[in-house]
């Protein structure tokens, strides 16, 4: 009943000089990994990618390069085996391109582009990282714990890593081990929303239903339109029979994400159990016009919700 909310790690211009080869890398190509930033930000994630390509072909090097040939803006007169990266910046394009193809659910192209990261910076914890997260996507799940694993093996104060993971621990039903990796996302920095959604829902399966509302709290606090965290604050409060609260909260995920199915779910079974039963028909209609591979599901629900009514005991 949760979507995942995983952490990534972008690569930005204002690493330290010894990341970038500054006296190697052409102006142009970070002319062209600049543009991709802002091309993000304008949500035009197909130019972006034709930025970091740019990026990642002007910076690369061709073996045995003679300085003198002018060079223009590709390398189609070559063959690509006489190209040899050798500029760290390179990577840190391709681990950025990953992310991008990631957003397009392309995660094949994500993982190759993390893939040529690591050859060229083979201690670069964020591309495995953003590779766990492709790996993920993908259904490679043990993989993608590997990568984590590794990432975190090179940078032990990597609270992304740990959030990630705990969350990958989450969904194997690893409770226990998703919450020591959450702490320690948490430990290492509080400002990061996703590791207090992801300990939210930890707790829910702990049944720690008081706690999980605090980690709900804290997330939309540090990201008030995070809508998934809404959700779960909604569900913690739900199984604390605080309807009243449980579903202005299903209400206000549904507005920032009307694609929320548990939002629907949640709400209307909340309202069957207080005895509005004519709105959460409204709501099962939107949340079956999403998912309606769930409708066997949801009837055995909506029952259990009118007997615990009657018998006024908490929604499991």
């Amino acid at each position: 009943m949760r979507r995942c909310a995983l952490l990534f790690a972008f690569v930005s211009l204002c690493l330290p000089i010894t990341v970038f080869s500054q006296a190697r890398t052409p102006d142009a190509a970070i002319s062209h990994f600049k543009n991709a930033s802002k091309k993000i930000d304008n949500g035009d994630l197909d130019g972006a990618i034709e930025e970091y390509t740019r990026a990642i072909t002007l910076s690369s090097h061709l073996e045995g390069f003679n300085s003198s040939k002018r060079l223009g803006n590709s390398f189609d007169d070559y063959s690509a085996e006489e190209i040899k990266v050798i500029d760290p910046f390179t990577a840190n394009a391709y681990n950025n391109r990953c992310l991008v193809r990631y957003k397009k659910s392309d995660f094949q192209g994500a993982v190759e582009d993390c893939n040529e990261a690591l050859r060229i910076r083979p201690g670069l914890p964020s591309a495995f990282l953003n590779r766990a997260a492709a790996l993920r996507g993908m259904g490679q799940i043990e993989a993608a714990r590997k990568d984590l694993d590794r990432a975190i093996s090179l940078k032990k104060d990597f609270p992304q890593a740990y959030s990630n993971r705990g969350s990958l621990r989450l969904d194997n039903g690893d409770v226990n081990g998703a919450l020591e990796d959450l702490n320690r996302a948490i430990e290492l920095t509080d400002r990061i929303p996703e590791s207090y959604y992801q300990r939210g829902f930890t707790y829910i399966a702990l049944k720690k239903y008081e706690q999980a509302v605090a980690d709900f709290d804290r997330a939309i606090k540090l990201a008030p339109d995070m809508a998934w965290a809404y959700e779960g604050r909604g569900t913690a409060f739900m199984q604390l029979e605080k309807m009243d609260k449980a579903i202005p909260d299903f209400t206000r995920a549904i507005e920032l994400d009307p694609q929320i199915v548990w939002a629907y779910y949640n709400r209307g079974l909340s309202r069957v159990y207080i005895g509005n039963e004519s709105d959460a028909v409204n709501d099962f209609s939107e949340c079956l016009k999403l998912r309606p591979d769930l409708k066997a599901e949801l009837d055995a629900k909506i029952e259990l919700a009118k007997q615990l009514r009657e018998h006024k005991k908490p929604l499991q």
